[in-house]
């Protein structure tokens, strides 16, 4: 059984509960953050420490302090008068059955307050040796080595999000839950990879010259590179499986919308796309781009004001200076168009990385992320509506989680409500598509869509109306605010919602030989029957 820790001296449901610490206990071992587990009678309530505190009995002990050499009045003073108290907060309860539910009450004064053990946080958190194969290890809780696992399916059930200021391993933290996905194959993944470091290796954080492996290293044939700069993946020593190559005809109105705040575009100018495309359809920005010598007249021709042209014409042009869009119909790029065959890797389960190479620039990543997952969600209605007119069910779409950086670029509170990603984050999966957003500026995120987001990863934030914006929606956000704030800028994180039984501070995994070795693909029974059925 485990060391005591303390017991419970008072508090409320609301407020949390009261510690005392044990006089013996190493104050400067107990964190905030730390996972506990309390003894009552009938149940035992997990819980994390949210704050410490140093008490007395008597104003005059610390208003007179005792020296070094009194000894025997420090033992005498630290078994009755002075002590720590900690506040803890019950995530959830554990009853006779095992089976944990929310706190609805709160232990008796004295019952005893235990460090959480390996069985527990095993029951609480899941075992990634657990036969569903829906557990993932992303940690350990802070001063444990047992493993914190995400359940992968309730992970997919609905958008998520991965929060923290710049340096805080975002793209770490990411790229591991990633792998954790394609290991398990719990669903097909399009992730656009504004700097190019998920598909091959990239450099690790830190001092020296360490690289890390990629999504395409781990698992070659699970894992497709696209690539806009198929020139950057190849000097990387990788080959692109497809180089990315689209047509005007792909862009709308809607995208250029989103990219309305980047380009400084006003509505009227917004406005006047519409107006063309009305006219000249699909071949709108081509015919647009050709009109530089008499803009005026052209706007003339549509009823719109020469300026929004003008303005619209300047903005878009440097779209002529990018080599992967033509001006050439769809038809005449290639055999069958990007979205054509991003569908034949995403039906065969094969996970995709689209690569923007040196063209890294915001209005590059936002336009090509708009123009490719407006048409890939627009298949997945397709796919699905077909899957439920099947009266067998033998076609249901993979479930689909598209992962995007910079994510208040395209979910601040003027495009979520008006373009794809908007409309994926609130559809709750609806589709089978979701999304994992990755992001500094939560506060710069729509409140409707931060309080959608199924699961959270939270590094550190210091801005106060970043910690606001991520706790939305959350239970005992006030308490978690104070956890949140203690968190080491490296390799530390908060863990909580949908994918996760309880709130949770991890130590995150390493992502290194171990990691690789752990990622190896597994040969299931199942895929060896198929196999032994083929040649028979």
């Amino acid at each position: 059984m485990n060391k005591q820790i303390g017991y419970i001296t008072g508090g409320s449901l609301c407020d949390g509960l009261q510690m005392r610490i044990k006089t013996d206990e190493s104050l400067e071992q107990i964190k905030t953050g730390k996972f506990v587990c309390i003894v009552g009678t009938t149940y035992k309530f997990f819980s994390l420490i949210t704050d410490l505190r140093l008490e007395f009995t008597n104003q005059e002990i610390v208003q007179y302090p005792f020296t070094a050499q009194e000894t025997i009045l420090e033992s005498v003073l630290k078994e009755h008068n002075i002590y720590t108290s900690a506040v803890l907060r019950p995530m959830l309860m554990l009853g006779p059955d095992n089976k944990p539910v929310p706190v609805k009450t709160i232990p008796a004064h004295f019952s005893v307050v235990l460090p959480a053990s390996q069985s527990d946080v095993a029951l609480i958190f899941g075992d990634e040796q657990d036969k569903s194969n829906r557990y993932f290890s992303i940690g350990k809780p802070l001063d444990m080595d047992t493993p914190v696992c995400l359940d992968l399916d309730r992970l997919t059930e609905r958008s998520n999000g991965i929060f923290g200021k710049t340096g805080t391993g975002k793209t770490f933290l990411t790229r591991l839950i990633l792998a954790g996905l394609i290991h398990r194959q719990k669903a097909v993944n399009i992730i656009f990879d504004m700097h190019s470091e998920y598909g091959l290796q990239a450099r690790k954080e830190g001092p020296g010259n360490a690289f890390v492996k990629g999504l395409k290293t781990l698992f070659s044939d699970r894992v497709a590179i696209f690539s806009l700069d198929p020139e950057s993946t190849r000097r990387r020593a990788g080959t692109p499986d497809v180089a990315v190559s689209l047509s005007y005809q792909v862009i709308s109105p809607d995208d250029i919308l989103s990219l309305q705040d980047e380009l400084n575009l006003h509505a009227t100018a917004v406005e006047a796309s519409y107006l063309i495309e009305s006219k000249y359809k699909k071949n709108w920005l081509a015919v647009l781009l050709s009109k530089g010598e008499v803009l005026k007249e052209f706007a003339q021709e549509l009823g719109a004001h020469p300026e929004s042209i003008a303005a619209l014409y300047r903005k878009l042009k440097r779209i002529e200076r990018l080599p992967f869009f033509s001006d050439l119909p769809e038809q005449a790029i290639g055999q069958s168009s990007v979205i054509d065959q991003m569908m034949e890797y995403i039906d065969k389960g094969i996970n995709i990385v689209i690569e923007f190479g040196n063209y890294s620039s915001t209005f590059v990543y936002l336009i090509v992320a708009n123009i490719i997952t407006r048409r890939i969600h627009h298949e997945y209605i397709r796919k699905t509506e077909q899957f439920l007119g099947d009266s067998n069910r033998f076609s249901e779409p993979f479930k689909l989680l598209i992962t995007i950086e910079e994510a208040h670029k395209f979910l601040n509170p003027q495009a979520a409500r008006q373009t794809i990603f908007g409309t994926i984050a609130r559809e709750m999966r609806k589709y089978y598509v979701s999304l994992l957003i990755v992001d500094q500026r939560p506060s710069c995120i729509d409140q409707e869509i931060l309080s959608q987001i199924g699961t959270k990863v939270i590094a550190q934030l210091n801005d106060e109306r970043d910690i606001q914006a991520v706790l939305t929606g959350s239970n005992n956000a006030s308490a978690l605010r104070s956890v949140l704030a203690s968190l080491d800028s490296k390799k530390q994180a908060l863990l909580l919602g949908h994918a996760v039984t309880m709130p949770v501070v991890v130590e995150t995994r390493e992502y290194n030989e171990t990691f690789y070795q752990a990622m190896a693909p597994t040969v299931t029974t199942k895929q060896i029957n198929e196999f032994i059925a083929e040649l028979f």
